[in-house]
């Protein structure tokens, strides 16, 4: 079964209450198992836009990935971030060739 993705950019406006959204996003996270394969970090654009922000998290399947977004709980915390960043999420249902 593949895994599933989320991708988000984000450029952040305040990063107090972000880190207010970071601390609301671990139980969701952790309750779906997602793992952190990108998390910010020093970043190159060579093609196109980005933002200043990239993330990268990892779930066991697309549906687990899709599920989390959907939580109550990750809901409530996407609810603390919309007003401090600007930005772009996909889920992303992995390769498995």
């Amino acid at each position: 079964m593949p895994k599933g993705y989320w991708i988000a950019t984000m450029d952040i406006h305040d990063t107090a209450i972000y880190d207010k959204y970071r601390a609301a996003n671990a139980k969701p996270f952790a309750d779906y198992g997602a793992r952190f394969l990108v998390r910010g970090g020093t970043q190159q654009v060579r093609e196109g836009q980005m933002r200043a922000r990239t993330v990268v998290l990892e779930f066991d399947s697309y549906a687990d990935a899709v599920a989390c977004y959907e939580s109550p709980g990750y809901q409530r915390a996407k609810d603390i971030r919309l007003n401090v960043a600007d930005g772009s999420l996909v889920i992303v249902e992995g390769y498995d060739g």
